[in-house]
């Protein structure tokens, strides 16, 4: 992690500079990050979260070790050392399992942080926000302390044992939902510098109690809210007057920056300002594999119009198995009337739950194959995928279905780097 302080050293020294965090686990994601990193030298920081990768499995199958060889082997195979590669844990804590007691939900957070730990996870998100089965409502701010700080001597414990660089900590208690709000959106409370005080004395005394003092300096970001977020189909865009004071706040803080979720669908202007007031991390995740759907969808399209396979489409695959198992989306999706529109296009892209079921990777693989075998006509590319067309009118890419796939998500990438002055 001494890439990732020496950067935020730079920021708080004055330079105008951040790092975009990439919360995927799609190879196809990965794979434009690691593109969009290779060419200039820089570090591509990824994060798991907790429910797409844990000690269980998660919804990707894999543990926090699996999916550091996995990564790996992305690196490999795009000719980046792994060294290059920050890898962070968003969320850790007892989200998972909020149905559980307390005492057992905390009980799998520590074996969670230290098998992140284990594998080589040196930036963590400690996140204690959510309330267990028999916890109020609401958690205190002291609360959500002293669990983060439990948390911490168990990764602490664990780095003990695994060795190798420091681990590094982000902490906040207003947490934004992971991966959007879950209904539309109303004005948004941004975070006050207040509440910045109260988080920052409630963690620091926690820390303390637990004799972690020698820790602290290691805790290098604060999640807050800016005003930023997204619904199914709403952006709420970052306006800059409204975080003064919380921009401010966190300049007397000698190593602080802070870290914005849900950044995702953000404008290039907004990004860039975001990182200017202070918000040097910033999250991206369900965009990304949103840009990923958006091509896919369009190659369809294109199989469609040249009667190429597969059969059903890919379109009517994907959405065949979100039916059949509806658990990654039933709660966040109420209209039925609007299911198959919700299901597609919602910002909050549940789709991304299903792109490495058996069936839709079947048939995400006819569909490449298909096209591959055949020149796609420029008339179509130009149709459906206009900024593609472009890049190969240009001679920048390849007319081949997965480099427009990789294109369609790196130009979205693109606008992180530029603001986050890479």
């Amino acid at each position: 992690m001494n890439a990732l302080q020496t950067l935020l050293r730079e920021h708080k020294a004055g330079a105008c500079v951040g790092i975009p965090s990439v919360c995927s686990s799609h190879p196809l994601v990965l794979e434009a990050a690691l593109q969009v990193a290779g060419p200039n030298g820089a570090h591509a920081l990824i994060e798991a979260t907790a429910n797409q990768v844990n000690q269980f499995g998660g919804y990707t199958g894999m543990t926090p070790a699996l999916f550091r060889r996995f990564l790996d082997d992305l690196a490999e195979r795009a000719g980046i050392s792994p060294e290059r590669i920050l890898l962070g844990g968003d969320h850790l804590g007892p989200t998972c399992w909020r149905g559980l007691g307390t005492a057992d939900a905390m009980a799998r957070s520590a074996v969670l942080v230290d098998e992140y730990v284990a594998a080589g996870f040196r930036k963590l998100h400690l996140d204690c926000s959510m309330s267990c089965a028999d916890d109020p409502a609401v958690l205190s701010t002291q609360v959500i302390a002293n669990r983060a700080a439990d948390l911490c001597l168990a990764a602490e414990r664990a780095w003990g044992v695994a060795g190798g660089a420091a681990p590094v900590y982000v902490i906040g208690t207003e947490v934004p939902t992971p991966g959007g709000a879950t209904e539309a959106l109303g004005a948004l409370q941004v975070t006050t510098p207040a509440a910045v005080d109260e988080t920052l004395d409630a963690h620091r005394a926690a820390f303390a109690v637990r004799g972690l003092d020698s820790v602290w300096p290691r805790v290098v970001a604060l999640v807050v809210q800016p005003g930023v977020e997204f619904d199914h189909y709403k952006v709420v865009d970052y306006m800059p007057e409204r975080a003064r004071a919380l921009s401010v706040r966190i300049e007397r803080e000698q190593a602080l920056v802070y870290e914005a979720h849900s950044t995702d669908y953000q404008t290039p202007a907004a990004l860039r300002r975001l990182v200017r007031d202070h918000f040097a991390i910033l999250k991206v995740g369900p965009a990304l594999t949103f840009a990923l759907r958006e091509a896919l969808w369009a190659l369809s399209d294109i199989a469609r119009e040249l009667s190429l396979p597969p059969e059903p489409p890919l379109k009517q695959s994907v959405l065949n198995v979100m039916r059949a198992d509806p658990r990654h989306w039933r709660a966040y999706y109420a209209d039925p009337n609007r299911e198959t529109l919700d299901l597609q296009y919602s910002l909050s892209d549940r789709i991304r739950y299903y792109w490495n079921a058996p069936s839709v990777l079947r048939t995400t693989d006819e569909l490449m194959r298909a096209l591959e075998r055949i020149d796609i006509p420029m008339t179509l590319v130009s149709q459906y995928l206009p900024a593609q067309y472009e890049a190969v009118r240009a001679g920048e890419l390849e007319k081949r279905p997965r480099a427009m796939i990789l294109h369609s998500i790196r130009r979205l990438l693109h606008h992180y780097t530029a603001a986050c002055g890479v």
